[in-house]
């Protein structure tokens, strides 16, 4: 099993920048991808940005040359930093890791973008 820890989420004007973090822990040597996902109200979650293990991101258009998913192999760590924020960044962001073929969520934080 894996136990996924968020933090860095909070309130931010329009244009500004936050990092998220995502420490992981157990068996994170089977772990093939991690990644963030957010949820906004009424809305499907949706994926953000993810990292293999081998280092290939994959991300939703939106946050394309705003947001870089970096992984700390060191410290079990997915970093998520969110640049040019808008509005509609705003919700909850949730990390995820795949362990063969099951996926394990956080709590999730919440990203709040004022206009």
């Amino acid at each position: 099993q894996v136990q996924l820890a968020e933090s860095g989420g909070g309130l931010v004007q329009a244009g500004g920048s936050l990092r998220l973090s995502c420490a992981a822990s157990g068996n994170i040597f089977s772990i093939s991808v991690m990644g963030w996902y957010r949820q906004a109200p009424e809305k499907p979650r949706e994926l953000v940005e993810t990292i293999t293990s081998g280092g290939t991101t994959d991300y939703t258009d939106s946050v394309k040359g705003r947001f870089t998913i970096s992984r700390d192999g060191a410290k079990n760590t997915v970093y998520l930093q969110m640049n040019s924020l808008k509005p509609e960044d705003t919700a909850a962001y949730y990390c995820n890791a795949r362990l063969f073929v099951k996926d394990y969520w956080g709590q999730g934080t919440q990203v709040t973008v004022s206009s």
